[in-house]
């Protein structure tokens, strides 16, 4: 729930002080910056609660906690990606296709009612999914509509 905040909340805040300073207000910038501070942010979590975040993945999957590293990685690198004009394109379209390969995370972590945060397995569930794959859905479509797009 907090990254939804904080795409909106950036993008509401950039849409106001744009309009303040210029008298007019850049929607594409907005939307970046916005979709940049939520990854920024969502990649902290990758660090703060590795091992907890190392849980999502089946214990099938060698290396879990590295993996969680390498993606807080790659949403920094994407955070900064967006808003380089030579690559912003394809950081689109490998952004996209990571918000897709990592749902089945989020699916399986919410059939384990896992808490990620505190490493246990008292989370809220499969409810959560009500929230979550609509969420992922609308950063698909943020990403294409704010990134890929001109």
């Amino acid at each position: 729930m907090k990254p939804l905040f904080i795409l909106l909340g950036v993008f509401s805040i950039s849409i106001i002080i744009m309009k303040l300073i210029h008298k007019n207000s850049n929607h594409l910038l907005a939307g970046r910056l916005a979709l940049s501070l939520m990854l920024l942010f969502t990649a902290l979590g990758h660090f703060l609660y590795a091992k907890g975040m190392s849980l999502m993945l089946p214990d099938i999957i060698p290396f879990r906690e590295i993996i969680i590293y390498i993606t807080g990685f790659i949403e920094i690198a994407a955070a900064i990606g967006i808003f380089i004009p030579n690559i912003r394109i394809i950081t689109a379209v490998l952004l996209i296709s990571f918000f897709i390969l990592i749902l089945p995370s989020n699916i399986y972590s919410s059939i384990k009612h896992l808490n990620y945060q505190t490493g246990t397995f008292d989370g809220n569930g499969i409810s959560y999914l009500w929230f979550r794959i609509p969420f992922q859905l609308l950063l698909i479509f943020w990403t294409y509509y704010f990134v890929y797009k001109k």
